[in-house]
């Protein structure tokens, strides 16, 4: 991997983060404008293209895909994809800002330690090498195991109640979704700079990323609605950047620091871990990424 990829991918990494944290606000800032209801409404989306700050967020989602891109055609899977842990951390200082919710001093403090969790596990980690290609051996029993994996975990989560065990179940699946669809779309993105656009569409990485990012979504919405989100945040973020250490190791060759680096790095996951589910007790956490919890009034 050439020295100054990393720095790069890690600049487009963070814009990504940063991009996904405005959509969030920006979307959830327009959803508040529209009139609720108890069920499905067919006009609801109508009402939200009228909102120019919901149009907005898309935008924002959009421009948070190309910067995943870029990343990860310029670093290791093993660096890009834990960075997005500071999403959830990213999405409460641009709500304190865009949508006047004051983060309280234990928020701040939450998210102080989620960042120096990360800082400990990526330096004592130390992520090395960014293949470019991925032969079908290896991808046939990446995709058969997590896969399975998430079947495993949907059906687990659909035989309990909705709780604490299905939301984690569903973040755990939505989680492994994630990571492999980065790792797909950073195949996809080697292959439109090496071939153009014609060997992207024909691609079959291409449309696979495509189908687990939807299916990331659907898994997604699911974990939200199925419990609290105390339960489901911190399998999904902690998740997706150890199913995408695995996969960046077991697809793309990429390496880690191992011996004693281990014990800093284990203590920078503690400390994320720490740190997600403080902020996940949160009550403006809760009315942004779970307005399903927020108490109705009469």
């Amino acid at each position: 991997m050439a020295p100054l990829h990393t720095p790069l991918s890690v600049v487009f990494a963070l814009c990504a983060a940063l991009s996904n944290a405005v959509a969030t606000v920006l979307q959830r800032k327009a959803a508040l404008t529209v009139p609720r209801s108890e069920g499905l409404r067919a006009g609801l989306m109508l009402d939200l293209l009228r909102r120019p700050v919901w149009l907005a967020g898309i935008l924002a989602v959009i421009a948070a895909a190309v910067c995943q891109a870029l990343a990860l055609a310029n670093g290791p899977l093993t660096i890009v994809q834990p960075l997005f842990v500071l999403e959830l951390p990213l999405t409460l200082v641009v709500a304190s800002l865009l949508m006047n919710r004051r983060l309280p001093g234990k928020g701040w403090l939450a998210v102080a330690v989620v960042v120096a969790g990360l800082a400990v596990a990526l330096f004592a980690a130390s992520p090395t090498g960014n293949r470019t290609h991925v032969a079908l051996d290896r991808w046939v029993p990446a995709l058969a195991v997590c896969m399975g994996l998430v079947v495993a975990l949907a059906v687990a989560a659909l035989r309990r109640p909705e709780g604490r065990a299905r939301a984690a179940c569903l973040g755990a699946a939505t989680a492994i979704s994630y990571a492999v669809t980065a790792a797909l779309m950073k195949a996809a993105t080697h292959i439109l700079e090496e071939q153009g656009v014609a060997g992207f569409f024909s691609a079959w990485q291409t449309y696979a990323f495509a189908a687990t990012g939807v299916c990331a979504l659907f898994l997604l919405e699911n974990a939200m609605q199925a419990g609290p989100l105390v339960a489901s945040q911190p399998a999904l973020t902690l998740g997706d950047a150890l199913v995408s250490l695995a996969l960046g190791i077991s697809l793309y060759e990429e390496e880690i620091r191992s011996g004693w680096w281990l014990l800093p790095q284990l203590f920078g996951v503690a400390l994320i871990a720490a740190g997600l589910l403080a902020l996940a007790r949160i009550p403006l956490t809760r009315s942004l990424v779970a307005p399903e919890e927020e108490p109705r009034t009469g």
